[in-house]
């Protein structure tokens, strides 16, 4: 959370949101991979990159919804962000965790691999349409360096 506003600043919200999206795959893959024995750096470094994840596309995203947002609707704009992602996209990602994990456990094993493949593709494509379609309005640098 601490370097967050310093990579702003450097770098631009885009591309905070990109690496945060892009440490999202990466925390996946290492899941899918890592195992107790030789593969335990993985799970570590997957864990350690929940703050980065977090910070760089959850917290970024919400600046940028702040500093888009006309002044009269940035209440309700950061309202239906909460929704959309602890609510709605909750939800949602538990009702499709849920049913992953039950069609890929076969007499009582999770294939906890092919598991944690499932949210890494999710967030491949989420990487893939943020690096296309996300637009970075002008002044919106600006406006979050003044924050």
């Amino acid at each position: 959370m601490l370097i967050l506003p310093l990579f702003l600043i450097r770098f631009g919200l885009k591309w905070v949101l990109f690496v945060g999206a892009g440490a999202w795959l990466l925390r996946f893959l290492l899941f899918a991979n890592g195992d107790a024995e030789s593969g335990m750096w993985m799970i570590y470094a997957g864990i350690i990159l929940h703050g980065i994840c977090y910070d760089f596309f959850v917290v970024a995203g919400q600046i940028y919804v702040d500093k888009t947002a006309p002044d009269n609707l940035k209440s309700s704009a950061q309202g239906l962000i909460t929704f959309a992602t602890y609510g709605l996209g909750m939800f949602i990602g538990t009702w499709i965790a849920g049913r992953t994990i039950d069609m890929l456990t076969i007499d009582g094993t999770a294939d906890w691999v092919k598991i944690w493949y499932v949210p890494a593709a999710l967030a491949a494509v989420v990487l893939i349409l943020f690096i296309f379609l996300f637009k970075e309005k002008k002044g919106t640098r600006e406006a979050v360096e003044n924050t």
